[in-house]
């Protein structure tokens, strides 16, 4: 096949990198340079979610799969793009925005909640996040569904002092499958094109709850 176009769906890691509250703050340190060592290395501190990631089943299951046991094919595949734009600050994502492309959903299937919300990156109100209802996860799970990703930092609501969430019923449903979920995507807007290779492809960390990826959207023509 040949390759068309590439849309990159990752937010850039650096000083700026919004982190979940109170995951480790990502640092940079220069190492090496090449006027002292002859070539420049960088010395790089962070949490395994750090920037657009994805989760293992291990970070809410102890038996579940860690990030480098997980089929890599669960991290490649058809990408359908859901627009839940109208699901609004701390919005439920329910089948009602779903159902208008249910019909294309098939086992291996990579669903994308376009929510719009990594406008707000980097800002207070990104925490704001809408989230997946469990009812519409559970339907997706049943049509073979076991890869998500979302445009915001958090798949489940994101809790604070006046909303203490759900218990983050979504990450435990897809755990419980073995799944795999992507958070802090950014730019699904640009996928103008019908039936995305998605890759969430992750770094291969040992026995890890997760890990970055540079998560992309590729156009294919035979």
């Amino acid at each position: 096949m040949t390759k068309q176009s590439i849309v990159d769906l990752s937010v850039p890691v650096g000083a700026g990198t919004q982190v979940y509250p109170g995951d480790p703050v990502l640092e940079f340190s220069v190492h090496s340079t090449i006027e002292r060592d002859g070539f420049n290395l960088l010395n790089v501190s962070m949490g395994s979610q750090t920037g657009t990631h994805v989760d293992a089943p291990f970070h809410f299951s102890e038996t579940g799969l860690k990030i480098d046991e997980i089929p890599l094919e669960r991290f490649v595949g058809r990408g359908i793009v859901v627009d839940a734009r109208a699901a609004g600050p701390r919005g439920r994502i329910g089948w009602e925005f779903i159902e208008p492309v249910a019909d294309q959903v098939r086992p291996g299937s990579i669903i994308l909640l376009h929510t719009g919300w990594s406008e707000h990156y980097g800002t207070d109100r990104y925490f704001e996040n809408p989230f997946l209802d469990a009812d519409a996860c559970r339907r997706l799970i049943g049509l073979g569904v076991r890869t998500f990703a979302i445009d915001a930092i958090n798949i489940d609501e994101t809790p604070d002092e006046t909303h203490p969430g759900e218990g983050f019923p979504v990450h435990h449903l897809i755990a419980d499958v073995d799944g795999v979920i992507g958070e802090n995507l950014t730019n699904i807007a640009a996928i103008d094109f019908p039936a995305p290779v998605i890759s969430l492809l992750p770094i291969a960390f040992e026995a890890a709850d997760g890990a970055p990826v540079r998560a992309v959207a590729i156009r294919l023509e035979p």
